[in-house]
This record gives C-alpha cells, structure tokens and sequence, in this order.
C-alpha cells in the first residue's frame, strides 16, 4: 500500500458533507495447458481510486489513477461537481447515508502462498494433470488451468475511517471434450464451482490432484448415455448447480437496486416487490438462505463492503420466508428494507452497486445418501453448462453437464 496515500487523500478534501476514497490495485495469473500445449502466460496488473462526495444532499464519483495530490484534488473537485448537479435530482438524500468512520482490516487466509512455488513447479503440475485428462482416442479436446487473483483495498473517509483489505483468489480448471461421430460432450471440474479464496492449499482440499481420471471418464460415459428422460419426478442437484440455482433464482430477484428500478433497461428488474419482505413463502420450510462473508474460504468472503459497512452473516430467507434484502446502505435508506453489506464495486473505477456475496443454502439433517435413498424415481444432476432467465428473474431453464436416474432409491 501507498503509505502516503492516506495524508495526500485528507489535504485533497473539498469542502464538503462528506468524502471517501476507495484504492484498488489487483494482479492476476492465468496459466493453462490445452491438448498438453503449454498456453502463453497472462498476467495482469491495474490499480487508482474511487473518490465519492456527498453534499448538498448529492452524491458524485470521479475514478482516477493518478494517486499524487494534484490528481486526488482534481479527481474530488469533479465528484463534488456531480454532486452539486445530482442534487436536484437525487432519490435519497445523503445527508442521511454519513455513518461514523469505519475502521478495520480483513485477509484471506493463505496457507500455501501461490508466490511459494516456483511458476516452474506450477506449470509442470498443470502438464501433468493435463496428461491424465487424455485417456482416449474419443478425447479430442482437454486442459487444465489455474486463475489467480489477489487484491488489495484501502478505504479512506475525511473524517478518519480507514480499513484495509487483502483478497487472495484461486479458481482450478479441468475440462475434457469427447467425441463420437456427430456426438460430442463436455465434462468439467464443476465449471468454475471450486472457486476458493486462499493459496494453493485449495488444490487438495477440492481433490483437483486426483479429479481429471474421473472427468475423463466421466465425458466418455456421456457419449453413449441416452438422453434424460422427460416426465415429472424429483430432482436432487448437486452443489455445482445449486451454486447458479441460488445465485439466480434468489441472488439476483432479491438485490434492492433491482428490486427499486434501477436496472431496468440493463439487467432487467425482479418479481420480488417491497411489501414481499417478511411474509412471502419463497420455499418449503426447509429452505434457509444466509447471506455470510464471514467463512474464511468462500470466494466472495470479507470484512467490509465498499461503502465501509461492516459485513455479518444474515438470513435472508428463514424457514421457507422472505426476510431481508441484498441491499447496501443507501438502498436499504431508500426503500425502508432491512439489507446487508454488499455495496460492491467491481473494480476501481466503478461505483458500488447492490451485488451478492456468499449465499448459502443452510444444510439439513439429511446426508447425500439419505436424500437419494427417499426418492423413487428422480434425477440428480451436476455441474451447469447452460442457463436461461426471464428479466424478472422468474421462470427459468438451466441444463447441466450429467445427470444419473435415480430409480427405487
């Protein structure tokens, strides 16, 4: 982090009701082996700040990455500029959205740092898992990859908030590609579902060591599997759909911005509507839904959210009812709904927006085998490949990559 950034930031302040910035700096590593062919190494870099101004009962951005005195200034003196003209405008006045400074810091846990291991070592392990996906003749296509990201956040206020953050990402790869004649099929480590926050200790805990026989296999069983019968039956979906199913059909609709309009011409809008909260059944008694950036390891884990609002774990369904919304604080003042920290931005020169983060379906009592063993005659189904929602995010189509019939248990 800058060390100074923090003293040229306060010295570039207008006069104003209230002012923050937002630092970013983010580096990434893609490295992938396709068809036992090394890929060239991408690696990237990008950072500069967020400056908001709140006055007058407006709010104003300007994104800048000319972090010295003169562009902090010039960078404040346009967000206080937009703020003076958003103030005729405004749904919500921000006079109200002033909090008292944050302060604070969150890191990921590592245990294995990805810097730890030589990129040599990596790149050969990537090889070999490469070769194990090639079992086959009818595999015509395979790779293994590793996606790593880490970024680092600093969150000033005027008046003193300072939190920090370091975020250390992972995301393992395998895919094979069968082929027979006109039929072709595709089976992966579970899409991008072992996305884990943390080192490449990851690697063992989500069994990526050991899985590319499996998936080998596993796509060549899928070119002579016949195709899923049609009719009406249970359904038992694995977690690398369930992931998609929640982040959809319950992330998505219950997101306060969306909910009050605000991507309507963009995103679309939700079905869910204000007066739902606290006595519309989404689900069986049985469906508990968390919204939690406390578990150490999950990929959308942290301590604050953009706006400097402490994160903890909330329900946002309870018992089959709707509760609460995946709404950050200027939304929840908004719309009088009771929300959670998730004022998100995607990078530095973007605003926070209401965005999901961690949602969790709450396990029962039932193990994997006791659910399969209670349905007559159903589905279980794993790993997304396809999805198609409606803009109000209600009816829905979703397919997956395989699927096994489960008959008499």
């Amino acid at each position: 982090m800058d060390a100074g950034l923090a003293v040229r930031f306060r010295q570039a302040v207008p006069r104003v009701d209230f002012c923050s910035l937002r630092y970013v700096r983010e580096r990434s590593e893609y490295l992938a082996v396709r068809q036992d062919v090394l890929q060239p190494v991408a690696t990237s870099e990008d950072s500069g700040a967020m400056l908001t101004v709140y006055a007058g009962g407006g709010m104003g951005y300007s994104a800048t990455s000319d972090l010295s005195l003169s562009g902090l200034r010039r960078a404040a003196e346009q967000a206080h500029d937009w703020a003076r003209l958003s103030a005729r405008h405004s749904v919500v006045d921000c006079s109200q959205l002033i909090v008292a400074p944050p302060h604070g810091e969150y890191t990921s846990v590592e245990l294995q740092p990805w810097h730890s291991v030589p990129l040599s070592e990596k790149l050969d392990m990537l090889r070999a898992e490469c070769a194990r996906l090639k079992t086959d003749d009818r595999i015509v296509d395979w790779e293994a990859s590793l996606w790593y990201t880490e970024t680092d956040t600093l969150y000033l206020t005027a008046d003193g908030g300072q939190v920090e953050q370091r975020f250390r990402y992972l995301v393992p790869m395998l895919s094979a590609t069968s082929n027979a004649g006109a039929e072709t099929q595709t089976r992966s480590f579970g899409g991008r579902g072992y996305c884990r926050q943390g080192g490449l200790e990851i690697l063992e805990h989500v069994g990526f060591r050991t899985a590319a026989p499996r998936i080998a296999q596993e796509a060549l069983q899928l070119l002579m599997a016949p195709n899923c019968p049609s009719g009406t039956m249970d359904i038992l979906l694995a977690p690398d759909q369930v992931i998609l199913q929640i982040h959809e059909s319950i992330g998505h609709p219950l997101e306060l911005d969306r909910i009050l309009g605000d991507e309507r011409n963009y995103a679309g809008t939700s079905f869910v509507t204000p007066d739902m909260f606290g006595t519309y059944r989404y689900g069986s008694d049985l469906l508990n839904i968390t919204f939690d950036p406390t578990i150490p390891e999950q990929f959308v884990s942290y301590g604050f959210d953009d706006e400097g609002q402490p994160a903890r774990r909330e329900y946002l369904i309870q018992h089959g009812i709707l509760q609460r919304a995946l709404g950050g604080l200027t939304s929840q003042i908004r719309a009088n709904i009771p929300g959670v920290a998730n004022a998100r931005a995607s990078s530095w020169n973007r605003p926070p927006i209401d965005r999901m983060a961690n949602l969790n379906l709450e396990p029962g009592n039932a193990s994997l085998e006791e659910m399969i063993a209670a349905v007559d005659r159903g589905i279980y189904m794993q790993t997304n490949c396809s999805w198609s929602i409606d803009d109000s995010r209600n009816k829905f189509q979703f397919g997956c990559e395989r699927g096994q019939l489960i008959e008499g248990g």
